[in-house]
């Protein structure tokens, strides 16, 4: 039997139009949402990952209908999918999610760096939030040849992580974090009074700062607490500070930070211990903030070698030009404490 021309064009002109709707019925199924009461769920994509990789894992975990729908509209579309945290849900749209990968902005975590941490402190929180494997940060920040491209005159970055308040995306790169902090370190120290020219100055006054971070609790009393410390470095007198001594406890040795000090922690042989040497620390002991910082670089200009706590509540000290004086004040205080006032 002989199809007549006529009838054969509309016979491929129908079957067109089947697979066309086909087409689109397979194209809107595809893109549908894979679960309409699905929830915001975090998704990574690691560098060097293939589009048919990341198109089976979102299949795979539960946010698209079908992988190769997304395969063939990346390449039809000539996108790619970035690396990184991405928070993507299954009751998106196929389409809206590649839209997500695509454009590659991350998940980002708003994180505060408190004043005092140290590298190994921040590692720990960079990690609890999700952000960085703490090893890999740590490394980094003892990588000598990356820390000094960063204009820091160590072989860590201790010291310089200023404390501030960031976004980072999760599963960031480490040298990114590290380069974003110290960049605002010097940023924000660059207008302060006194601020050292001088690289190795400028470490020095670093060490100093961070020392003067850990035993401050009262903004007023940081400037007057670097002048003690000044005062003793001038004369070779031991900084006797306590917070040197809680630094090779829990950052050299690994153990729990202390209730209260013996005499054999004291006792330590530690270059870190500043009881047993004069002198500054080989380097500093946390990462001070702008109170310390300033109050290292612009010390008030006093007669005090000692400082005592007198308050615990309020963390104030009584500052005293002599041992004598040093002794006198805490022996009034003991007797106070004895007599109940």
């Amino acid at each position: 039997m002989t199809i007549k021309f006529p009838v054969l064009i509309l016979f491929i002109v129908v079957l067109l139009v089947s697979c066309a709707a086909v087409f689109a019925v397979y194209v809107a199924g595809s893109d549908y949402p894979a679960d309409l009461s699905g929830t915001e769920t975090l998704f990574v994509i690691e560098r060097g990952e293939s589009v048919t990789k990341i198109a089976q894992r979102l299949e795979s975990e539960g946010f698209v209908r079908n992988k190769w729908y997304v395969v063939m509209r990346v390449r039809l579309e000539n996108r790619s999918l970035k690396a990184g945290a991405f928070y993507i849900s299954s009751a998106q749209p196929a389409s809206r999610i590649i839209e997500i990968l695509h454009e590659g902005r991350s998940a980002d975590r708003r994180i505060t760096i408190p004043e005092g941490m140290s590298i190994r402190k921040t590692a720990r929180l960079l990690e609890r939030e999700s952000i960085i494997d703490g090893a890999s940060f740590i490394a980094a920040a003892h990588d000598s040849v990356f820390v000094r491209s960063l204009g820091v005159p160590a072989d860590s970055v201790e010291g310089y992580l200023f404390p501030d308040t960031y976004k980072f995306g999760i599963g960031s790169d480490a040298k990114t974090i590290i380069t974003t902090m110290v960049k605002n370190f010097f940023v924000k120290t660059r207008n302060l009074e006194s601020l050292p020219s001088d690289p190795e100055e400028l470490h020095r006054k670093v060490i100093l700062a961070s020392i003067i971070e850990r035993e401050y609790r009262v903004e007023s009393e940081a400037p007057l607490i670097s002048s003690v410390f000044t005062n003793r470095l001038k004369i070779g007198m031991g900084l006797y500070s306590c917070a040197t001594v809680e630094y090779i406890i829990t950052e050299i040795q690994g153990r729990d930070h202390p209730s209260r000090l013996t005499n054999d922690d004291l006792a330590i042989q530690s270059d870190f211990n500043t009881y047993l040497w004069a002198g500054l620390p080989p380097g500093p002991i946390s990462n001070p903030g702008l109170i310390a910082l300033s109050a290292s670089f612009s010390p008030e200009k006093t007669p005090f070698l000692y400082f005592r706590l007198n308050d615990p509540v309020r963390g104030t000290h009584t500052f005293t030009r002599s041992f004598d004086e040093h002794r006198d004040t805490g022996r009034d205080m003991y007797l106070k404490k004895a007599a109940g006032n």
